[in-house]
């Protein structure tokens, strides 16, 4: 029940809300979630796959967020305009969870090591999945991780409208859920926490719809990704 009040003045914010509120609500939101029975024998190491997902993939989120809010004031088309809705809230919420559970863990929500040092941890059973090559991936303009948008995309972004500013978020969302599903897939499999898994396996069918959503979209306006 309280879940779904959360969810419902979550859904409130975002048709005039800012960033920083959206994520501030959610933050304190994702530690009702946790279930309450939890034990400290569940509680992730520092180093492990779970924490380091929950760091990694925060930042990840923040990202997709960001975009879907510069597209919103970018465009008057309601088709983009609710894919970005629906991201924000979607991925908000979801990196509110990230961060809360980190909370509930004790543990800190930044790393010294590298992003996506936890997929190096445990290898096995992992050759050959989608994206595992982007843990040798060199962060520059601000892109830390596969997928994410260059400082000079975002401003790119930020300066377009209409069609064109439609194109460029489709393209780089599409291109920011790629890399998202190949840390989500790697988090399905190592992760020792349940709930970490499920939350995990959800985005990387979630992400994978929105993905052929976004083909198409992208095709009626005589683009690619």
């Amino acid at each position: 029940m309280e879940q779904r009040r959360s969810t419902r003045r979550l859904s409130r914010l975002l048709i005039g809300g800012s960033l920083a509120t959206v994520l501030a609500v959610v933050a304190v939101v994702a530690v009702l979630l946790w279930p309450s029975g939890s034990s400290t024998e569940a509680v992730p190491a520092r180093d492990s796959a779970d924490a380091g997902f929950a760091r990694d993939m925060a930042i990840h989120h923040q990202q997709a967020v960001e975009l879907s809010f510069i597209v919103r004031d970018r465009t008057g088309n309601e088709d983009v305009r609710r894919l970005a809705y629906d991201v924000i809230n979607t991925q908000a919420n979801q990196r509110g969870m990230l961060l809360g559970w980190l909370d509930v863990w004790g543990l800190p929500k930044s790393s010294q090591k590298p992003p996506m040092s936890w997929m190096k941890g445990d290898m096995n059973g992992m050759k050959g999945m989608a994206g595992m090559e982007g843990m040798d991936y060199k962060p520059h303009d601000g892109s830390l991780m596969p997928g994410m948008a260059t400082n000079t995309q975002m401003d790119q972004l930020r300066k377009a409208e209409g069609e064109a500013a439609e194109i460029l978020y489709l393209r780089l969302l599409t291109a920011h859920h790629k890399g998202g599903i190949a840390m989500s897939q790697a988090a399905a499999q190592m992760a020792r926490t349940e709930q970490v898994r499920r939350l995990a396996q959800g985005m990387v069918e979630g992400q994978t719809a929105e993905m052929k959503l976004m083909a198409d979209m992208l095709k009626q306006r005589g683009a690619t990704a």
